[in-house]
């Protein structure tokens, strides 16, 4: 019996399938992949390894620390930081061969002074990191050691929002005016990837989308989802009517009910939104979640279907079906977040 109480399945094919769309979305086009956040939860080494072998050469991660973590397994492709470098970091990003993305003057400096192949972030709009764009010029474009460079729109998921039109515009007229030698440049996310071919420049940065994240129905289609999330058949129970299920009393039995505690929980990225009100899946069937989602279990009502469910079964919170995306709607949340919250206790594997 496998002694894990949860597991993320992971599909390699599915996850490959992904990143060949984006990978094919334009002849003229790179597809990076954003692997940040332990690869949105999926275990970055492995999803690293991968998209490498997919022909993945580009991979941006948020920090430093993910930059060094990657880096000592693998001594092959480019990683980008997205969060940018500060003056004790320089050593680092040399010793690692990691490429800062910059985003203000003193990273600028920094860089100058220390001779290192850099990329700069210019904020067309959602003002969080980047450089200002009213200060971005010809002069700190034409840096030599310069290789990429990047926005972020604000709405892509949104795709008729107008506001894209107006990030992409500015970042059209700071592109045309100021860069007069071949570099990558890049605006979009996985999102941004679908709203036209004017949004794609020379390389994109899809994440989510890679890992089978969709938030709207145009994406939706072009993708496979990736993930299972498991939980163990801990327990199976019989309980009389008018007993309370959890903490707290937020269920109460109405007949004789039999239920089966399962061996995951919001410590392993299961949110107590679903009290109540989330299902799980086995065998094509569909179960509820009774009572308050716990630190460790949830517990299901299986009446109608109890003699289908064993202990050490593995019921499936995601699936393929039921995926991240529908768990996020329940939660009022995007899939990011759900992908992102799943513990590392819940064991990854790889299919």
């Amino acid at each position: 019996m496998n002694s894990n109480s949860a597991i993320l399945e992971i599909s390699a094919n599915r996850l490959i399938y992904n990143y060949s769309f984006f990978s094919n979305i334009n002849k003229n086009t790179i597809a990076a992949a954003t692997i940040k956040a332990n690869a949105y939860g999926l275990g970055d080494l492995e999803i690293f390894k991968i998209l490498y072998k997919a022909g993945c050469r580009n991979f941006f991660v948020a920090t430093l620390n993910e930059g060094i973590k990657l880096r000592t397994k693998y001594k092959i492709g480019n990683i980008y930081i997205l969060n940018g470098t500060e003056k004790n970091q320089i050593s680092l990003f040399k010793k690692y061969n990691l490429i800062p993305i910059i985003n203000d003057f003193n990273e600028s400096k920094l860089i100058k002074n220390n001779n290192i192949i850099y990329g700069l972030h210019v904020d067309t709009g959602i003002n969080r990191l980047g450089f200002n764009y009213d200060k971005v010029n010809e002069k700190i474009l034409a840096d030599k050691n310069l290789k990429i460079v990047i926005s972020h729109l604000s709405s892509a998921d949104e795709i008729n929002n107008p506001y894209n039109n107006f990030q992409k515009e500015k970042f059209d007229i700071l592109i045309n005016k100021f860069i007069k030698r071949k570099i990558l440049v890049s605006l979009s996310n996985s999102h941004g990837s679908i709203i036209s071919h004017q949004y794609l420049f020379n390389l994109i940065r899809p994440g989510i989308g890679i890992y089978g994240g969709h938030h709207n129905k145009k994406l939706k289609k072009y993708l496979k989802p990736v993930v299972k999330l498991k939980g163990k058949v801990l327990q199976i129970k019989e309980v009389l009517k008018n007993e309370f299920i959890g903490y707290n009393q937020t269920y109460i039995t109405k007949k004789k009910t039999y239920i089966a505690i399962i061996g995951i929980g919001y410590a392993d990225g299961v949110s107590r939104l679903l009290s109540n009100k989330g299902f799980v899946y086995f065998k094509k069937e569909k179960f509820k979640i009774l009572g308050r989602v716990s630190m460790d279990t949830i517990t299901i009502n299986i009446t109608k279907k109890h003699k289908i469910i064993k202990i050490g079964n593995y019921v499936e919170i995601i699936n393929y079906e039921h995926g991240v995306d529908e768990i996020a709607a329940k939660c009022k949340t995007i899939s990011n977040e759900i992908l992102t919250a799943i513990s590392s206790r819940v064991k990854r594997v790889y299919v």
